[in-house]
This record gives structure tokens, sequence and C-alpha cells, in this order.
């Protein structure tokens, strides 16, 4: 697949390269696995003399020995004699960089703590002593959001205000999805979209397994994504096993319950069977993967609160291969496929409002986005956009099929909150597959 848009990330990168000609630029890229950030960080030093490192879990010496290697290949850097300790050779590439520019890139940064802990002291060290002799731009890259977090934002950490920018590389936007899917697919439907976008969440990697294998459609796209060989069918357990560690049982059941639609505290702890607090602190603060929700025009103290899975590719895993795991184990994809059938049309249809969510926030003139409730959760809109610099506020009704909105009741729920949009120029929306 060819390399599609990035184009305010390789603007940063291009600027932050650029200064480190003058003096010594350390910056972080972090994003969930399959995002995209090799991919970008190759591209951005195209024509440039860089030297890229990738982070395996390998004895100390045995990763310095592939580092000299790669130093040689990429650099010319001859480093003689036998270096054993990352540290030592750390210093050496910054020796280098006293004499020539060049970007060094680190991928799987947060790898180093199962290697040798104290690199992360010792790079702390090395910066400090050189980076006002030297003209680098070096960039860690790392995917496990929470070490990458605490190893570059905790203020016990060495390398804590080290950085001179930090990129958290987010999935492709709706417009992006659209072309790519066009580009393979000039005829594709509506349906199709929202399947690629459901599967994917705009994931770089999932989408390129899919148009690389020919599913372009929604049928071959669910096809591919339950066959015994699929990589969708394992992907959610090696995605987050390491970030969760021990406990990951627990955070599983979380995430399931939360994909099933058991989206309240109250809900999820009468099911888990004890305070599940703390974990969803954690995977909303910790590990960036759900959001607490609350109702557009709720005082901030409001305990309204509902959770959301952020990821779409992890919201589809915990909603239908997770709880599927003994039709997996037994061999009957048949099963898992039909299962996801039964399901799909209500849960497309869920997806469909965070598409349009997403759609909205790339391509209008907006300031906040969201959806309302009331405290029974009667009266709910699906979407609501304000814009309060020019005082408008669209409000839209999301179905799949278009016959089914039905724009006076919306009207009747737009006017259950009237004194909240008063000094809004309100535009009402009924929004389908029609206006994807």
């Amino acid at each position: 697949m060819k390399f599609y848009n990035r184009i305010k990330e390789l603007e940063i990168l291009a600027r932050t390269s650029e200064q480190s000609k003058k003096s010594a630029c350390f910056t972080v890229m972090v994003g969930r696995r399959r995002v995209g950030k090799t991919a970008l960080l190759l591209e951005s030093v195209k024509g440039q003399k860089y030297l890229y490192l990738f982070v395996s879990r390998k004895s100390e010496s045995l990763l310095c020995e592939q580092f000299q290697k790669d130093a040689a290949d990429a650099l010319g850097i001859q480093i003689f004699g036998t270096i054993t300790r990352l540290k030592d050779l750390f210093e050496q590439f910054l020796i280098f960089a006293t004499q020539e520019h060049y970007t060094l890139i680190i991928d799987e940064f947060q790898e180093f703590d199962n290697v040798n802990s104290s690199i992360f002291s010792d790079l702390q060290n090395l910066w400090d002593q050189y980076k006002d002799k030297v003209k680098i731009n070096f960039i860690a890259s790392g995917s496990i959001y929470s070490m990458m977090m605490k190893i570059f934002e905790n203020r016990k950490e060495p390398l804590f205000g080290r950085l001179t920018s930090k990129i958290t590389l987010q999935p492709f936007a709706v417009s992006v999805i659209k072309e790519i899917l066009n580009d393979y697919n000039p005829k594709y439907t509506s349906e199709d979209l929202l399947c690629l976008y459901m599967l994917t969440g705009g994931i770089p990697k999932y989408i390129n397994l899919l148009m690389e294998a020919g599913a372009v459609t929604k049928d071959k796209m669910l096809n591919m994504a339950t066959r015994p060989d699929s990589p969708f069918i394992a992907e959610g357990k090696e995605l987050l096993i390491s970030e969760f560690g021990k406990e990951y049982g627990i955070y599983f059941s979380i995430l399931q319950l939360i994909a099933s639609g058991k989206t309240t505290q109250s809900e999820i702890d009468s099911i888990i069977g004890k305070n599940t607090g703390a974990y969803l602190v954690n995977l909303e603060k910790g590990y960036s993967l759900i959001t607490k929700n609350k109702p557009m025009f709720s005082k901030p103290e409001s305990r309204k609160n509902r959770w959301s899975l952020n990821d779409h590719y992890l919201r589809f895993w915990f909603r239908f291969i997770f709880p599927n795991q003994s039709l997996i184990e037994m061999g009957k994809y048949e099963l898992l496929r039909e299962s996801i059938d039964k399901s799909y049309e209500q849960y497309s249809g869920s997806v469909l409002e965070k598409y349009f969510r997403a759609k909205m926030a790339e391509e209008e003139r907006i300031t906040a986005i969201g959806n309302y409730w009331d405290r029974k959760g009667e009266n709910e809109i699906d979407l609501i956009a304000l814009n309060d610099l020019d005082k408008t506020a669209i409000v839209a009704g999301i179905k799949r099929n278009p016959k089914k909105i039905d724009m006076t009741l919306l009207q009747a729920k737009a006017d259950s909150i009237k004194k909240e949009l008063a000094k809004y120029d309100v535009e009402l929306r009924g929004l389908s597959l029609k206006e994807m």
C-alpha cells in the first residue's frame, strides 16, 4: 500500500529535523501498534542520513552487537572492539553526532525496560552531557502507551523534561479511509465503507491487510476477519496482554462488558461483582483505551457517565471475537461469522454514530461535539455539534435506514433542551448510510 496522508506529522518532523541541525532535538512518538509510526518515521527521513534501531527482547550484549552492525551499515560508524553495554554504544553515537548531523530513530523504545532498565538513567546522563555539543535528531518511538507515558511524563523518571516535542499518532481520518477504499474499489458502497471503518477504525495496518487481500466489500471484509488464518482473530490478545500483565483477565472482562453495551460503572460492578472504579481509571488514564462520556451540556460534577471503547478494532474484537473463543477453539468459524451477521445491523448502527461524529469533527467548523441523554435515559440525541464562535448548532438523528429517521421526533428532542440551545442557531439533520 502506498504512503497516505500524515501531512501535519511530516511537517512537524521536518521542522524538528531542520532545528536539530543547529541544536540537538529529542522527540517522542507514541501510538498504538499498527498505527503506522515506523512507516511515518521512515517516510520523514527519506533522502537524509539516519540510523534506525529496533529494540527487540535480546540480551544487552546481543542488542549492542546488532546496533553496531546497523550503525556501520547506515552511517559507516566503525566502532573497534566489543561493546556490550548500551550506555557505551550510545555515547559513541553521540560522539559521532558532534562531527555529523543525522537522525537517530529508536523503535519500541519502551522495550529497553526489559533489556536493562538502567538505560533510561544512562541516556539522561549522556543527553545532558552531550546535548549542547551535538547536532542530532533523536526520535524515540513506542507502542505500549502506559510505559511510554511513565518513561517521559512521570516526574520521578530520569527522562522527564528532556523532550523537544511529542507526537501522539492517531488512526487515519475518515477522509483518508474513503480515499484508500476508493483507490482499491472505486465502486464501493456505504455499507463497504462502514464495515471498513468498523473493523479498522482507520488503523493503517488493518486497512492494508484487507485491501491487499482484495477484501474491499463488506462481505469479503467479514469473511477475511473470521477465517481460520485471519490476523484479526488473535490481534486483540496480542495487543493488550503486554499492556495489562497478570491482571489482564479483569481488564478483558470490563472491556468485553463495555463493548457489549454495559457502559455504566454500576452495570459493570454488578456483573464483575466488585468495585471496578480503579480499573476504569487505569483503562482511561493509564492505557488510554476508554473514554468517560457525559451528555452535552452536563455539569462537570455530573455522574451521568457512560464508558466507551476508543479503538474500533478492539471494540469489534471484544464484542464478537473474545466472547466466542470456544467457537474458535472448535474451529467453528462459520458460526463465528453467523454470530456477527446476526448482530451486524444493530452493532454497525452504533458504529455509524461514531463515524458521523468523526466525519463532522473533521469537516465542519465546530468547537464541541457529543451526544445527549436525560437522567432517565429516555430522551436521547445521537449527535450534537456546537460552534461557540458562530453560535450555531447541529442536532442530528442517525439511522442506517433514512426512512427510519423521524424529523418531527428529532425536533421534539431538540425542544426538550431548548434552554441549553437558546443561544445557538440550530440546524436539524437526518444522517444515514446515504450521507456517508
